[in-house]
C-alpha cells in the first residue's frame, strides 16, 4: 500500500482543500473543491495531475470547483450515494464499508450523516490520514442542518474508533472558536487548556491548527466527550443519556 503526499490549500474565508498525491502511480485527489483557481495553481507548482475529486457532502463550498475541475482535467468525482443527487458531475457513488483507491493508496469509506443527510468521510490507513469533511472539526463537529443528535453521536464513534495517531484533516480553521466553547463547557479540562494555548499560538503567527489527530481529539472535543462528569454537569445532565448530552452541548455551540 502507498502513502499519500498530502498538500493543504487554505482557500475563501476558512476553507481547507486537500490534495492528496501517489508518488508511485501519480495519482493525485482533491477533497472538497470549493474553488478551481488555487488548486490548479498548487497542482501546477507541484507538478500534478489531477485524476481524482473526493467530496465528503453537497455544501458549494466543498463542490464549488467540481465541474470546472472536471471539464479542465477530465477527473473523476467521487461521492457519498446517500446524497449523490446533490453532488455536482459525480462519477463514482460510495457509501459505509466500500474501500475507493487513490493510485496505489485505498480509503475505508465511512457514511457520517448528522451535518447533512448524505455525508461521506475518506480513511486512508497507510496514511494514517482521515478526510472528515464538516462531520469532525478539531474541538468541534458539525452543525446538525439536515440529520439529528443521534446520528452525528453514531457518525462520531466510527472516528473515535480509529488509531489515535490518525491524522484529522477537516475542512475548516474552526480550531479557536470552537476552543473558546469548549472551555466555557469543561474548563478544568487540562488538555483543552494546554491545547488552547499551542492553537492561540499558531493563529498568533497566521499557521493552521490543522490537522488535528484522534488522540487530540478524544481529549479536547466536547462532542467527542458527552460521558465527561465535568461536561454533564455544565450542561445540567448529571447522568443522562449521552445522547441528550450531545444534543444539549450542540444547542449550547449553535448558541454561543
Amino acid at each position: 500500500m502507498s502513502k499519500l503526499e498530502i498538500y493543504q490549500i487554505a482557500v475563501l474565508n476558512d476553507n481547507y482543500v486537500y490534495l492528496a498525491h501517489d508518488a508511485e502511480t501519480g495519482a493525485t485527489a482533491v477533497v472538497d473543491p470549493a474553488v478551481g483557481g488555487p488548486v490548479l495553481d498548487a497542482l501546477a507548482a507541484k507538478s500534478w495531475k489531477l485524476t481524482h475529486i473526493l467530496n465528503t457532502h453537497h455544501h458549494a463550498d466543498h463542490t464549488g470547483a467540481n465541474l470546472d475541475l472536471k471539464q479542465q482535467t477530465d477527473c473523476i468525482i467521487v461521492g457519498p450515494k446517500a446524497d449523490a443527487e446533490r453532488i455536482p458531475g459525480i462519477d463514482v457513488e460510495v457509501s459505509d464499508g466500500d474501500t475507493y483507491a487513490v493510485g496505489n493508496a485505498t480509503a475505508q469509506v465511512f457514511d457520517v450523516p448528522g451535518h447533512t443527510r448524505g455525508h461521506n468521510a475518506y480513511w486512508f490507513a497507510d496514511s494514517d490520514a482521515l478526510f472528515s469533511g464538516d462531520t469532525l472539526f478539531s474541538m468541534g463537529c458539525g452543525r446538525l442542518f439536515e440529520g439529528t443528535a443521534a446520528q452525528m453521536v453514531n457518525s462520531l464513534a466510527k472516528f473515535t474508533a480509529l488509531p489515535d495517531k490518525t491524522q484529522v484533516f477537516c475542512a475548516h480553521e474552526y480550531t479557536q472558536s470552537n476552543g473558546r466553547f469548549a472551555l466555557s463547557v469543561e474548563p478544568k479540562n487540562k488538555a483543552l487548556v494546554d491545547r488552547m494555548a499551542e492553537v492561540d499560538q499558531l493563529r498568533k503567527v497566521g499557521k493552521p491548527t490543522v490537522p488535528s489527530t484522534i488522540a487530540i481529539e478524544k481529549a479536547t472535543n466536547p462532542f467527542l466527550r458527552p460521558s465527561s462528569a465535568e461536561l454533564q454537569k455544565m450542561v445540567g445532565l448529571v447522568g443522562a443519556d449521552l445522547v441528550d448530552v450531545f444534543a444539549e452541548t450542540r444547542k449550547l455551540k449553535d448558541n454561543f
